[in-house]
């Protein structure tokens, strides 16, 4: 009967306080071991994610050294497509660090036909030439060695003279030029091909100043080299011709070393 049903229900609010204080314990309990056991969740996935987004990071760097590198390689492609003469790719292992001293070495030898003299370009223009050869390496030196000197001529009106290394992070000088001689800042220097070691018309450089010293008899013309010598690390080693190839087998093992 529900005679007695508004009493059960004032009662049943009376009483509600009494049970929420009773089981709060219980439910504080729950509630604690809850945000604990969420909380050791959370951080073991933060944990992978944070290791996941590490590996992705370096994955993202690798990926974007071997697009540099694609890069460099399509533009090398293009240098070498661009040639008449065959060339053979190859990679700076290491680099000279003394000022002095301008020269790197490459990651090919004699067992890939590499040899004293070769030509080294990298995509823009003429690095330098090989000057020690090894089995399964080379040493070449470079445009800017102090004691490097390659014939060039003016691509405008065909003059000639010798381009002169400096050192490191100086710009060739151009030798034996008169004062009268007919040079432009602006004009594009390329090899001559005198002295039979660099065919002719390789990209050597800019001419960038030219000054007239009082009491010398030259002029003293700087050029900025065309090729990327601080950061080129894929270069171009020009093969030899038939005729080059005929006087280097005839060469002796003597000479050869």
């Amino acid at each position: 009967m529900d005679y007695f049903s508004p009493t059960r229900s004032a009662l049943s609010t009376l009483v509600y306080p009494i049970q929420v204080v009773a089981s709060f314990p219980t439910d504080a309990s729950e509630w604690m071991n809850d945000f604990f056991e969420n909380r050791d969740e959370l951080k073991e996935q933060n944990a992978a994610l944070e290791a996941t987004n590490l590996l992705n990071n370096v994955r993202l760097q690798k990926l974007q050294n071997l697009e540099r590198e694609n890069t460099r390689l399509r533009e090398l492609l293009g240098s070498s497509f661009r040639l008449t003469e065959r060339v053979l790719v190859a990679e700076l292992l290491s680099i000279d660090l003394d000022p002095f001293s301008q020269q790197v070495v490459l990651n090919k030898g004699l067992r890939d036909g590499v040899f004293s003299g070769q030509p080294v370009l990298d995509a823009h223009g003429v690095m330098g030439q090989v000057t020690e050869v090894n089995s399964f390496s080379s040493r070449a030196m470079l445009l800017t060695d102090p004691s490097h000197g390659l014939p060039v001529q003016i691509n405008r009106n065909g003059l000639r003279a010798v381009a002169i290394g400096r050192g490191m992070g100086e710009p060739l000088q151009l030798e034996h030029l008169a004062h009268n001689a007919d040079v432009r800042v602006g004009d594009v220097l390329v090899t001559s091909g005198l002295g039979g070691r660099f065919p002719v018309g390789y990209p050597v450089g800019t001419v960038i100043a030219i000054h007239f010293p009082q009491g010398k008899a030259f002029a003293d013309i700087a050029v900025k080299p065309a090729a990327e010598l601080d950061t080129s690390r894929e270069v171009l080693l020009v093969l030899p011709t038939e005729n080059q190839q005929e006087k280097i087998e005839l060469k002796s093992p003597e000479d050869a070393s």
